[in-house]
Parts: C-alpha cells; structure tokens; sequence
C-alpha cells in the first residue's frame, strides 16, 4: 500500500543544509519512503494526505528513556522545588517499587508511556533498565522493554542498591557477570552511570568492557552532577553516545569534536525538572560535535515523554537555533543509536513522520506547550 503526502508547506528533511523544502511531496511504499520532491511532479499513490500547507518532519528519536519502573515520586519533585538539591539517591526509591511490581504492571506503565510518547510524535525510544538491579528484576525489565523497541539498554549499573551500599566492588562483579550474561540476551546496548555516588571511571570500564564482550554498544551516562571522566571514558571506549554532558573541560569538548562517532546527547528535562544548569549546546555545535536531544523520561529527575518540549528548552536554554533543536531530536537521535534509516526524509528512510499543525517547524519552540503533532506515522501506517 503506497500513500502521498502532498500539499506540505514545509519539508524538514534533514539534509546538509538544514533547507527546509516548500511546496513538497512524500511517497511512503509500506514501511519506506519511496520518493520526495515537488508536489507538482509526484507520482500516483493508493491513498492521499493532504498537508494543507502544514509542516512535515521525521518522527523524533528520543534516544535516551528510563520506562521500565513502578512506583511514582511527585513528592521528591515538590522537594526540591522547594530548594532540595538532586543527589541521584531517589533512584533507590524506584528500585523498590519495581522489585514488587509484577510483569503485567511493568508492562502496563511502559505502554502508557510509549503511547504517550507516540501521541506526541516520538515514533523510535531506547528504554533502560536500572531499576531492578538484581539479576532477576534486571533481566525482566529488559525482556518487558524488548516488546516495545529493538533499542534496549542495560543499566544494572545505575546506582550500587542498597544491599551492597558496603560492597561496591562485590555488586560491580555481579552486573559484569551474572546479571549481564542473563540481561544480554534481552539488550542491544550496555550503560554506566559513571557519576559521584554511582561509579568511578574503573568500575565503569570494567562493566562497559564486559558488556562489548558480550556483544552490546556502549552508551554512557556522563558528567551530569559534575566534571568528571565520562566523557573520556565514552570516548575511549568508542561509545555511541555520552549522555547528560551538562559539565564539560575543554578537553571534553575536543574528544567529542574529534570523535565523530560518539554523539553528545543533551537532556534538558533533566536540568528543568531539578533546577540544574543547562548545558552549552552552542560551545559542542561550534565545536564540530554531533548533538542529540532526548527525553530522559524517567519518574525522578525527568518525569516528561515530550520531546517537543525538550526542543523548546534547548532553544531557550541552551543557545540552539530551532532548526538544530530539531535535526538533534531527529537525526541527531538516530545518530545517537547508529540507525542510519531514522531521523530524515529520503528515499529508503523508515517511513517515520509527523505532520505539524503549525506552517513551519519554527513554531515546536515559538508555541511551547501547544499539543501540534496533527498526525503521526510511523513505519508508514498513520496513527
């Protein structure tokens, strides 16, 4: 089954020059693009949509979602809006509610929030485990998320739980062994947050190594609270994307500009949602650097599924043009997770797109707040 998209007003594809087309038109063939250019020129298709002017872009990458978890912690939030300072520790609150939620109740939150997300026109997500933290709880979280994406990543390296507060090299041992070798199945990516009051640079490495051996990508959760060896680390290690890079040296800034393969992926939900400085998206994109926008949706720190949203916070916060805002949560994001058919609009693309109500992508960050994802499609098929 073919569909034309005609009548688009703007065509935000994501090519190199960042050139939004006009007077557009898209082919979608099943689950691909199969053709783009003028509406003038475009071929016959078995049904029609008609943009009515209207924008059209790829589906948001959110390349970065923690929705394997139970339990809720709005207080913690209203807590440091009243001036507490985000430590990391509430993550052991999650922990909990997850070990005593069943299956079905994990399963349940992760598709509320996954179709939350898609209504909003996130059409791929990575979801993380991290709130197990034991073997069993771990693996099934990962089982649970591979229902609902390809992008699963174990993060038994989240926090050490409570049970080994005393013995960190002991639960270093355990993620690295048992735990990774019954979650790698269920995972395509391994994960560390590498942070004061979580691991040090060599507790890392021994977890990210193991993980490359047994066959996952390397993602690494780095320099949020602080300066600190993340980013080498990611980079040393050929990551495919360094997260949070909220405090970032020089030579942080280098490494990334000089490695092209590892992409700075920027969660502005998270310094929102804690009262945290924002990163400098302008310093990396002056640098050369790859930048990628995600949700970091998660029940403590980043409790939002709108990428749209991040987009608007990037913009006003983080010095990025609305044009950068957007390729970084599209093709930034896919880059973010080495998929090279997401995040643009060309011919063999998934077939991943939105369509705004709204002229212009312009207006993701002029109307903040303002629900206008019109349509979403995702592997070709409207939703």
């Amino acid at each position: 089954m073919s569909l034309l998209i005609t009548n688009i007003g703007e065509l935000f594809t994501n090519d190199d020059d960042l050139q939004p087309a006009s007077d557009a038109a898209v082919v979608v063939d099943g689950e691909r693009i199969a053709w783009v250019g003028p509406a003038t020129e475009a071929p016959a298709a078995d049904e029609r949509i008609d943009a009515e002017g209207r924008a059209v872009l790829p589906g948001f990458v959110d390349s970065h979602a923690h929705l394997m978890f139970a339990g809720d912690r709005a207080s913690e939030f209203a807590a440091r809006m009243a001036g507490e300072p985000y430590t990391g520790g509430g993550i052991r609150t999650t922990v909990g509610a997850t070990r005593s939620a069943s299956d079905e109740e994990l399963r349940r939150n992760a598709r509320r929030l996954v179709g939350e997300a898609l209504r909003q026109g996130t059409t791929t997500l990575e979801i993380k485990s991290g709130y197990g933290l034991n073997v069993p709880d771990e693996a099934r979280s990962l089982r649970i998320a591979a229902e609902f994406t390809g992008e699963t990543t174990f993060l038994g390296a989240h926090v050490v739980p409570a049970e080994f507060a005393d013995r960190p090299d002991e639960y270093v041992a355990l993620v690295s062994g048992p735990m990774l070798a019954a979650a790698a199945p269920h995972a395509k990516w391994v994960d560390v947050f590498v942070e004061r009051g979580a691991f040090d640079e060599d507790q890392a490495r021994t977890i990210l190594t193991a993980g490359i051996r047994a066959g996952l990508g390397v993602r690494v959760h780095g320099n949020q609270l602080g300066p600190g060896p993340g980013v080498q680390l990611a980079v040393e290690l050929g990551a495919a994307s360094v997260d949070h890079c909220t405090h970032l040296s020089d030579v942080d800034v280098a490494a990334l500009a000089g490695q092209s393969g590892t992409v700075a992926t920027l969660l502005p939900g998270a310094e929102f949602s804690t009262r945290s400085p924002y990163p400098d998206a302008r310093r990396l994109l002056d640098a050369g650097v790859t930048v990628a926008l995600a949700t970091d949706c998660n029940p403590g720190s980043s409790y939002t599924s709108s990428m749209a949203f991040c987009i608007a916070l990037a913009v006003r916060e983080m010095r990025m043009t609305p044009s950068e805002a957007v390729r970084a949560a599209t093709l930034g994001g896919a880059r973010a997770l080495r998929r090279d058919d997401l995040g643009r609009i060309s011919v063999g693309a998934r077939a991943d797109l939105l369509i705004l109500d709204a002229p212009s992508h312009l207006h993701l960050a002029y109307r903040p707040g303002v629900p206008l994802i019109r349509t979403v499609i995702s592997n070709g098929v409207p939703q």
